[in-house]
C-alpha cells in the first residue's frame, strides 16, 4: 500500500434482529428533545414507528417529528427541517429510514446552528462546519448508501438542477446506527435492487483507482463477491434473512472509508448519476446503473490491469488463451448480465432523460481526478449519449 493515512470511524453499530433494544442504551447519552425524522410513512405501516415512539417515551424524551423526507432530499426540505430543529432546541436527531433520511438528517445536523445559508456553505463552497453539530442516530430500513456509517449528505436543488454530496468528517458521522435486516424486507424489489447496485458501485468507485498491490482491493473483491451472491438469493427470496443481513453488512463496509484507504478513488459514476438525478429525480441506484457500463467501457483501456483483475477475481472469468482486453471486456459483460438479472435500469432514457438534456447534465457533472482517466466535457457528453436508449 502506498501513501500515508489515518483511519477512525466513530459510529457504533448495533446489528441483528434484536438490535432495536440498544436504542435504550444510546438515548441515555442525549438530552430530552429528540427530532424523529422519517419519510413517507412506511414505518407506520410496518409498526416500527410505534416501537420507536414507545422507546422514546419510556426514556422520558420529548418528541418532535419531521416527516415526509423524499428519496432525493431537497434544499427546501432541508430548510424546513432546520426550522423545526431550531424551534424545538433538539438534542438528538433520530433518522428512521433509508439513505436519504440519514443523509438529510446529517445535513440538518450541521445547519441548525449555522448562520450561513446551508446550501451555499456546504454544497457550493464545500466548507466544513464551524458551529455546534446536533448528534445524529440512525435506525436503518434500507441497505445501500452506507449513510449509516459515513459523513455523506446529498441534497438536491431543483431550481439550479444540481444534486450534490458533501462528505463531512468524523464529527458529522452518526453516533450510532441500528441495523436490523428484517426492517429491509418490506422494501419493493425495485428499491432493494437499486440499493444493491449502489453498494456494488460504491466498492467499484474505490476499487478502480491506483496501481499498487493494495490490501483495500482484496477486501473490496470479497465485499463484491458477497453482495453478488446475496443479491441472487434475495432477488428470488426477499425474506431470506441471511442474504438480507449480508447485503446490509456489506453496505456499511462498502462506504465507511475502510476500503478507500491507500486509494485515490474514482467517483465519476456517482457524479454522472447524480447529475442525471438532478434532471430526472430518479432513484439514485438506478441512475448509477444507467451510466456505469458506458463509463467503465470507456475508461477500461486506461486501467486495463485492474479491469482484468476485476474480471478474474470477482467474476471468475477464465483468462486462458485471451488477451488482457478480452478478459477485461468479458468481466464487464458478466457484470452487465448480473445487472440485467436484478432488473436494473440500464439506460438514462428509461429514467426520463432526453437527448436535449445531455448538455445540461454534462454541465452539472463534477469532474473528479482520482480515477484512471480525467474526463473532459466532450468525453462526458459522449458517455451520456452512450447511456441513452
Amino acid at each position: 500500500m502506498l501513501g500515508n493515512f489515518e483511519y477512525h470511524n466513530p459510529t457504533k453499530l448495533y446489528f441483528g434482529d434484536e438490535s432495536l433494544q440498544y436504542l435504550n442504551t444510546e438515548l441515555k447519552n442525549y438530552g430530552k428533545n429528540v427530532m424523529l425524522v422519517y419519510g413517507g410513512g412506511s414505518i407506520k405501516k410496518s409498526g416500527l414507528y410505534d416501537e420507536i415512539v414507545d422507546i422514546l417515551k419510556e426514556n422520558g424524551k420529548n418528541i418532535v417529528e419531521d416527516s415526509g423526507v423524499m428519496p432525493n432530499p431537497t434544499v427546501e426540505k432541508l430548510n424546513e427541517g432546520v426550522k423545526i430543529a431550531r424551534e424545538n432546541n433538539v438534542d438528538l436527531i433520530l433518522a428512521v429510514g433509508g439513505g436519504s433520511v440519514c443523509d438529510y438528517s446529517k445535513a440538518v445536523s450541521v445547519s441548525v446552528h449555522c448562520n450561513d445559508d446551508p446550501w451555499e456553505k456546504y454544497y457550493i463552497r464545500f466548507e466544513e462546519p464551524d458551529c455546534k453539530i446536533v448528534p445524529v442516530g440512525c435506525v436503518l430500513t434500507m441497505a445501500g448508501t452506507g449513510s449509516e456509517m459515513n459523513g455523506g449528505a446529498v441534497i438536491t436543488n431543483h431550481e439550479t438542477k444540481q444534486k450534490i454530496g458533501h462528505v463531512f468528517g468524523d464529527n458529522v458521522m452518526p453516533k450510532f446506527s441500528i441495523l436490523n435486516p428484517k426492517y429491509t424486507m418490506t422494501l419493493p424489489k425495485y428499491q432493494m435492487c437499486a440499493g444493491i447496485y449502489d453498494i456494488m458501485n460504491h466498492i467499484c468507485e474505490q476499487y478502480f483507482s491506483g496501481e499498487d498491490d493494495n490490501t483495500s482491493d482484496y477486501i473490496s473483491e470479497a465485499l463484491m463477491k458477497s453482495v453478488i451472491a446475496a443479491s441472487r438469493i434475495a432477488k428470488d427470496d426477499p425474506n431470506n434473512y441471511e442474504a438480507r443481513s449480508n447485503i446490509m453488512w456489506t453496505a456499511a463496509w462498502a462506504l465507511n472509508t475502510l476500503v478507500a484507504k491507500g486509494k485515490s478513488t474514482d467517483w465519476m459514476v456517482h457524479m454522472l448519476g447524480q447529475s442525471v438525478g438532478a434532471y430526472t429525480d430518479a432513484t439514485h441506484g438506478m441512475t448509477l446503473a444507467a451510466v456505469s457500463l458506458p463509463y467503465y467501457r470507456y475508461i477500461m483501456k486506461y486501467g486495463l490491469p485492474k479491469f482484468k483483475r476485476f474480471a478474474v477475481n470477482v467474476w471468475d472469468v477464465d483468462p486462458a488463451g485471451k488477451s488482457d482486453e478480452q478478459i477485461a471486456a468479458e468481466g464487464l459483460n458478466a457484470m452487465e448480465s448480473w445487472m440485467n438479472e436484478l432488473g436494473l435500469v440500464m439506460n438514462i432514457s428509461d429514467l426520463g432523460a432526453t437527448a436535449d438534456m445531455i448538455e445540461g447534465i454534462a454541465d452539472g457533472t463534477i469532474i473528479m481526478t482520482g480515477g484512471y482517466k480525467v474526463l473532459d466535457r466532450d468525453e462526458i457528453i459522449g458517455i451520456l449519449k452512450a447511456s441513452l436508449k
